[in-house]
């Protein structure tokens, strides 16, 4: 949408009612790996038309008061992700076993730091602001939901974790950096595994936020795809589990702020509505406010995904377009104003003293 000039006017609108609205920070991809119009056509080089378009989500997000949260790889096959970088390099005749070995090639690797290097460094066109020195960037995400389901023991995904955090600290000491998370619990706490859905990814969620480059933890939450089949009565428990179990473990064990950083509820899942989707909303909100205004470590929930009209070939049945959704911008505009006040609360007790 941004790189398209005949498009990009719906970026400014829906930052405009985002901002309205009172959210104040965005989750976004600074990745578009081979493909139709990508942004990296192939390693380390660029499509500068792409790169202009995010150019210009920044510079619209910091008109309109917004942060960004930009993620730098997928996990999955949208937009290139991992199977993408591994493919480059076998099409330059390295062997290569699976797609999880994008945690573990060096070649691969290599890749990846010279993305994470050209998307840090890069001047912005616009705004004249080198993507490391601009504070409308709130953080970046290592990879949107790393599994490795080829090393179950995790070791892979520490280890690239380690590597990965540590490299983005040398470009920039500026800017938080969490993993992209979603969760799961691994080797490190094998008990807690009981808190999983059945099933582990190769990631854990103690031992990979221990690692020191990484500044927050995250989770993201979706019961109708971990526990399909169930009722709405288990899926909410497993919600209200996750988050709290969360939250629990990044003050006690890892000792660093958390972040629902993705969640929401699919028109595609049987016995959708509204309504259904506004209570999801509405049960999760509740969760990070409670825990916000007692002095806990999770201040923030990001819904996925914000659209805007006229943008029906980019639906994935989980999108919340703000102009055909008053009751759910109702939920979050509650929300905004709730966690604003607690700002306001806060800095009010500062002034007394």
């Amino acid at each position: 949408m941004a790189s398209d000039p005949s498009t990009r006017d719906k970026v400014t609108d829906t930052f405009a009612q985002a901002s309205k609205y009172g959210m104040n920070l965005a989750r976004t991809w600074a990745f578009s790996d081979g493909g139709y119009r990508a942004l990296q056509t192939s390693p380390g080089v660029y499509n500068d038309d792409m790169f202009k378009g995010l150019d210009f989500v920044v510079s619209e997000a910091k008109k309109h008061g917004i942060y960004l949260l930009l993620s730098l790889v997928n996990n999955w096959e949208g937009f290139g992700g991992k199977r993408q970088y591994v493919q480059w390099a076998k099409d330059k005749g390295h062997y290569l076993n699976n797609d999880d070995d994008f945690f573990t090639n060096p070649i691969v690797k290599d890749y990846y730091k010279n993305h994470v290097k050209a998307v840090l460094t890069r001047i912005n066109s616009i705004t004249g602001v080198a993507y490391k020195d601009d504070p409308t960037i709130f953080a970046w995400e290592l990879i949107n939901e790393p599994r490795c389901q080829s090393d179950l023991s995790g070791k892979d995904i520490q280890d690239w974790v380690e590597e990965m955090s540590a490299y983005v600290k040398t470009i920039d000491t500026k800017h938080l950096v969490e993993v992209g998370m979603e969760g799961f619990y691994g080797e490190s706490m094998p008990e807690k595994k009981q808190n999983n859905p059945g099933y582990e990814v190769g990631t854990d969620f103690i031992a990979n936020n221990l690692i020191l480059h990484v500044d927050f933890t995250t989770i993201h939450l979706y019961p109708d795809q971990w526990v399909p089949g169930s009722n709405d009565e288990v899926q909410a428990e497993f919600v209200h589990k996750w988050i709290q179990t969360h939250i629990d473990d990044s003050k006690s064990v890892i000792g660093k702020p958390i972040m629902v950083t993705e969640f929401g509820k699919s028109s595609r899942s049987p016995g959708y509505n509204v309504e259904a989707r506004d209570n999801y909303f509405s049960s999760i909100f509740d969760s990070v406010y409670r825990c916000a205004r007692t002095g806990g470590p999770c201040g923030g929930a990001l819904f996925w995904q914000v659209m805007a009209q006229g943008m029906a070939d980019w639906s994935d049945g989980y999108e919340v377009v703000l102009e055909q959704s008053p009751s759910t911008v109702g939920v979050i505009s509650q929300q905004s104003r709730e966690i604003a006040s607690l700002n306001q609360i806060k800095f009010a007790t500062l002034a007394d003293y």
